[in-house]
């Protein structure tokens, strides 16, 4: 091998991964974030990703639920709600009973440079879930106990659009290539999809089983979509808004939120009081594991690198990491009362 040959050998090997020791977990990327919002607290916890510590918790207002990131990553928003926390099939004399503070209802702005709430946004009633569009400029938001999806300018406070869909939306999730919004509404099963700009209705696909958050295949071609009641996860066909398939979670799984690897090859679920993050290889359509994880995992997120998996659990008040390679749980991290959502940059 001559000289300038094997220089460049070297050269490629440095580029190749370096495998760990058995067992080994593998290092989280340097520089991302971990917002968890805190339902009960109201709060946020940012954990630093590369330490896996708590390093800031920032007030945002009563029970901060849904929460997503500009795309330039320097603002948090954060949905809040001064309705009362009620599990589903409340009594109705005990919901009638219980006031709603109105004004604690909106997105809370928070200036990641300061870490500080620099503004509330209001949306109208309930926000529970919402989606930042693609240019960072609105917020469409699904307003719970009204049974709407609005949508919202950011600078302005102005609302753009509204629609009115089935009772008890929640899940808002924008089409990765086109501009729709699908929206998971808890009561009857619905899903709708509503025109980004309009909010026209152009499609809706009943489904049961209390849906409630929607991941697309990285093609766009398909929806999965957890169904809480049914203990399953449907599979919807996105070019024709069709169901296709479901698979199957045992029981006592209560299918809930959803993320998709960034190679696309698995999705997990996590899985309510089944304590578990199922994950499903979607070439297959099969349920490939379930991994344990803390008490009532709700939210979930990846790390960049898709080598972490972090779910917030609200049984336990912490925040597990998964080793995704490994299929195992290798910590939890203690954050405030009732973590509900979790968002990584």
């Amino acid at each position: 091998m001559t000289p300038r040959l094997f220089r460049f050998a070297l050269a490629l090997l440095a580029t190749l991964p370096v495998s760990g020791a058995g067992g080994a977990a593998p290092e989280p990327a340097p520089g991302f974030r971990i917002y968890v919002s805190n339902e009960r607290s109201g709060d946020v916890s940012v954990i630093d990703g590369q330490t896996l510590q708590v390093v800031q918790t920032i007030a945002v207002g009563q029970r901060p639920r849904g929460l997503h990131l500009s795309p330039d990553g320097q603002t948090l928003y954060v949905a809040t709600s001064g309705s009362p926390r009620l599990g589903p099939g409340a009594d109705p004399e005990r919901a009638q009973s219980q006031t709603a503070d109105k004004s604690a209802d909106g997105i809370a702005i928070v200036d990641l440079a300061t870490g500080r709430r620099v503004r509330q946004l209001h949306v109208g009633s309930d926000p529970e879930e919402f989606a930042v569009s693609r240019d960072g400029r609105q917020v469409i938001v699904a307003n719970e106990d009204i049974a709407t999806v609005s949508i919202w300018e950011i600078e302005s406070g102005r609302e753009l659009a509204q629609a009115s869909v089935s009772a008890e939306p929640e899940g808002v999730t924008l089409h990765p290539q086109r501009d729709e919004v699908w929206v998971t509404c808890e009561e009857h099963g619905d899903i709708f999809i509503l025109d980004l700009e309009s909010a026209r209705i152009l499609g809706h696909v009943p489904l049961g089983g209390r849906p409630r958050t929607i991941t697309f295949s990285l093609a766009g071609d398909r929806a999965y979509i957890p169904l809480e009641n049914a203990g399953a996860v449907a599979l919807v066909d996105a070019d024709v808004y069709h169901p296709v398939d479901a698979v199957t979670i045992p029981a006592p799984a209560r299918p809930m939120g959803s993320a998709i690897s960034p190679d696309g090859a698995h999705v997990y679920v996590t899985t309510g009081r089944g304590n578990r993050v199922a994950v499903l290889d979607p070439s297959t359509r099969r349920l490939v594991a379930n991994i344990p994880v803390g008490e009532r995992p709700w939210g979930v997120a990846l790390s960049p690198s898709g080598a972490l998996l972090f779910t917030a659990n609200g049984g336990t008040n912490d925040v597990s990491v998964v080793d995704v390679q490994a299929g195992k749980e290798l910590r939890r991290i203690k954050v405030g009362e009732g973590p509900w959502g979790v968002a990584v940059r």
